[in-house]
């Protein structure tokens, strides 16, 4: 996996279209450090649209697989608390 870019807020407040360009064109996304630490990333539309497509799902994998088990139901509420509290 190639290393993508990381830069401070500050840094990527100057140049902020020339982050956003690489995203869209390169595919290539930019994570954000404020102080330091990684905070956020600038990432193309498709590839958010592909995380969202994953997500939804591997919750909808979980629910099935959940069904499907004999052992005694679980609530909805845990299997959604369960899988947001991974933050995969």
């Amino acid at each position: 996996m190639t290393q993508m870019p990381i830069e401070s807020i500050r840094d990527v407040r100057a140049h902020l279209a020339e982050v956003v360009e690489r995203a869209d064109r390169d595919d290539t996304p930019t994570v954000i450090t404020r102080r330091g630490r990684e905070v956020a990333a600038v990432v193309s539309i498709e590839v958010l649209r592909r995380y969202q497509e994953w997500e939804e799902r591997e919750i909808n994998r979980i629910i099935d697989e959940r069904m499907a088990s004999t052992a005694d139901g679980v609530p909805i509420e845990d299997v959604m608390r369960e899988t947001l509290a991974r933050g995969e």
